[in-house]
């Protein structure tokens, strides 16, 4: 494998879980909202990853292919005087877990700082080697 696949492969990294940091700040953003922009509650957005093959057979990189919403049913808060609450005083608000979305938020930036140092070691080793043929 070239040590440029490497730099495209760690640059397809960098790309998705940038997009899973911004779902994720999405997400967060959101975690207390009782109505989206549509009217209803706020649903949680999860980013969905595919393997794409990137120059050469051997050299598999990652996409960000879609964005998901959760499935999860909204948290019910009693909250009789609020006007969006309903005939037994509950309102439903957004179904997103903060303390999941913590995690994910620490993974994705642990996993892009990774990607980010193995395209610095990697323009390291280029240049050393190049430096070599001088």
């Amino acid at each position: 494998m070239s040590m440029f696949n490497v730099l495209t492969i760690a640059g397809s990294a960098l790309h998705a879980q940038s997009a899973r940091l911004n779902t994720t700040a999405s997400n967060l953003a959101n975690a207390d909202s009782v109505a989206g922009p549509d009217g209803q509650p706020y649903k949680a957005k999860h980013v969905v990853f595919t393997a794409r093959p990137v120059a050469g057979p051997h050299a598999v990189g990652v996409q960000a292919t879609q964005v998901v919403e959760s499935a999860a049913p909204g948290r019910m808060v009693y909250d009789p005087a609020n006007p969006a609450a309903n005939a037994e005083g509950y309102v439903e608000m957004s179904n997103v877990n903060v303390v999941e979305e913590m995690t994910n938020m620490i993974s994705a930036s642990r996993a892009y700082q990774t990607n980010a140092e193995l395209m610095s070691t990697a323009k390291t080793l280029v240049q050393r080697t190049l430096a070599i043929g001088q």
